[in-house]
């Protein structure tokens, strides 16, 4: 048995995603970034509608699904039905930096010295 969140009920969930139970393609990840571009429309899921009052300012998915009170897997299918939909638009965070980019180590201890001798 798989566990849930905590006291969510499964149909509710199935109803908000209409029967999805992942994202195919997905390019969100926990961090990324969402900002709304334009306010609810009537008749519009309260979730969706919810979701677009909250990105008013950009919060990242793991925000959004700690304030809706929704896993994170069902936040995501919601995010890219708004992003379908050209009401969202999604930052991801920047690649990960490769070591060998990363400024020498020794170059910033002698730097570090420096400022302290100043």
């Amino acid at each position: 048995m798989s566990p849930r969140f905590a006291g969510e009920d499964p149909d509710r969930l199935y109803t908000v995603t209409g029967g999805r139970s992942h994202a195919n393609e997905n390019p969100l990840d926990v961090v990324t970034l969402i900002v709304s571009e334009s306010g609810p429309e009537p008749g519009m899921q309260s979730e969706h509608a919810r979701i677009l009052r909250l990105c008013a300012g950009p919060l990242s998915v793991v925000e959004i699904s700690a304030e809706l009170g929704l896993p994170v897997t069902i936040v995501k299918i919601l995010l890219l039905d708004l992003l379908d939909t050209g009401h969202i638009t999604a930052r991801n965070p920047l690649p990960a930096v490769r070591r060998s980019q990363l400024p020498d180590l020794e170059i910033l201890k002698q730097v570090l010295i420096g400022l302290e001798n100043l």
